[in-house]
């Protein structure tokens, strides 16, 4: 048979060289562009804490805001725990009531003696007032305990003129207790005008004084002490005359306490 015989390439002609062809390669990374820079830093000196040379450029970034939603979360919390005390005392005090169902006590002056005035002269007075008091306590559960450091104080028209303390003593349940207390007053100064209507109104056998008097007291309930209160009476008495004798023509008392 015949052979095919299949033609070569055919040589370069003239002028043309051939070129040899380079081995393929991944492309290469797209250049950076103009006016831009890389800068390579070694992990080694990459911080995730600022240097402490540079710290303070950087301490106003870790302060944070206070959140609101703590405080008002602080603000309920507060406001539950002093309603559910107020509702305590509330109850504690409803129960109290109910149970021992107390009654203030009573005040009245029963007697009162006076020395030291002199309505014909001019002279500083030390006027003397020796005052009864009652006391009574109508309660069938409570007492009452009077502490130290209470002032009786007699007045003519804001004028103070003696002063004194009632005793310390225990009062008990259903009692009725009468205490006296001296009163004095030094270098009193009354001016005439004073002098002439305390004259007036001795002759007419009236004579108007106010009473104050304030004392600490406990409250015993069962065997339970409560804390020290005031007890405040005002008493507007009168009496027939300025002597020893002076009777008690009329006496008005009016009680209050300070519980704190």
């Amino acid at each position: 048979m015949t052979e095919r015989v299949h033609p070569g390439d055919s040589p370069p002609t003239s002028g043309e060289h051939s070129v040899p062809k380079l081995a393929t390669s991944s492309p290469e990374k797209p250049a950076p562009q103009p006016g831009t820079y890389v800068i390579q830093i070694p992990k080694d000196q990459i911080y995730r804490v600022p240097p402490p040379g540079n710290a303070h450029r950087y301490a106003h970034l870790s302060k944070r805001k206070p959140r609101r939603s703590t405080s008002r979360s602080c603000c309920c919390c507060l406001l539950t725990t002093i309603l559910a005390l107020l509702l305590a005392a509330a109850i504690a005090a409803a129960v109290i009531y109910f149970v021992f169902k107390p009654e203030s006590p009573n005040y009245s002056v029963e007697s009162v003696a006076i020395k030291g005035f002199n309505l014909t002269s001019q002279s500083p007075l030390s006027p003397e007032f020796d005052v009864t008091v009652r006391a009574h306590n109508p309660n069938d559960k409570i007492g009452i305990y009077y502490e130290k450091g209470s002032s009786v104080k007699v007045y003519y028209d804001d004028i103070n003129l003696c002063n004194g303390a009632l005793p310390a003593f225990f009062q008990p349940t259903n009692n009725v207790t009468l205490f006296k207390t001296a009163l004095k007053g030094s270098e009193i100064e009354l001016n005439n005008a004073v002098l002439g209507t305390l004259s007036d109104q001795q002759n007419k056998g009236a004579v108007p004084f106010s009473l104050k008097l304030r004392a600490p007291v406990k409250i015993k309930v069962g065997s339970i002490k409560t804390w020290k209160i005031t007890v405040k009476v005002t008493c507007k008495i009168t009496v027939d005359k300025l002597t020893a004798a002076s009777k008690v023509a009329s006496n008005d008392c009016d009680y209050g306490v300070d519980l704190w």
